[in-house]
């Protein structure tokens, strides 16, 4: 085989070029779709944290409030 490009040989790598560089913009893209899910991820972890810091301080509320409703004879002990 001969080293002297031909005019297939140019096309064939002209389309191997773009199919690198549409290669390259989807591993890019995957990359970013990767960090985001990540950041999403952390934040749906932050708000399962919050949402059992609720829980807990509801659950305080709720018996302090049966505490004053037995006080005033408000509800039966």
């Amino acid at each position: 085989m001969s080293d002297t490009p031909t005019p297939d040989n140019n096309i064939l790598l002209a389309y191997l070029r773009r199919f690198d560089e549409k290669l390259e913009r989807v591993i890019e893209g995957q990359i970013e779709l990767k960090e985001r899910v990540g950041l999403l991820e952390q934040q749906v972890a932050g708000l399962h944290g919050q949402y059992a810091s609720l829980s807990g301080r509801l659950d305080r509320i709720e018996l302090r409030l049966e505490r004053i409703e037995k006080r005033l004879d408000l509800i039966e002990a």
